[in-house]
């Protein structure tokens, strides 16, 4: 699994002119699933991602993890974090998880994020076109990807 994590003020995702969910202060997460991904990837870019500590303390120093600061999560599937883009110029895909594979895993990992939060994790919807609306706070971007756990 690969994720991008991005630290928002605040962030929405609309489907079809419809707004289908917004947080305010907290983690927008991108996650591309790869057909070897399995419930041990979920456990662990779930468990990391919530601890990161990447919120500012009193002193502005990144010392706070989401589970510190009451922020919400925002989830949303994105299979071109999978891109192959070394030949040619057209992007290939054939790392991403087909949908039978990749839709039980992204239910579990926002199940997970809601179980170690306590709280609702807001989504998009699985396939669908979506317009993501985001305010970078900081801006703070970090890249993860399971399979390479550096």
């Amino acid at each position: 699994m690969r994720a991008v994590i991005q630290r928002v003020s605040r962030a929405s995702v609309t489907i079809g002119n419809v707004l289908r969910s917004e947080i305010g202060p907290g983690l927008l997460v991108l996650v591309g699933i790869e057909e070897d991904d399995n419930d041990v990837d979920v456990e662990w870019l779930a468990n990391k991602i919530v601890q990161l500590r990447i919120f500012n303390d009193n002193n502005e120093v990144m010392n706070f993890s989401i589970l510190e600061t009451s922020g919400s999560i925002m989830v949303i599937s994105q299979f071109t974090l999978h891109a192959k883009t070394k030949k040619g110029n057209r992007p290939s895909y054939i790392r991403a998880a087909r949908p039978e594979n990749a839709i039980p895993l992204y239910n579990s990992f926002i199940k997970r994020i809601s179980e170690i939060t306590g709280k609702d994790t807001a989504t998009g919807e699985f396939g669908a076109m979506m317009e993501i609306g985001l305010v970078n706070d900081g801006p703070v971007t970090i890249i993860i990807d399971t399979k390479n756990k550096d």
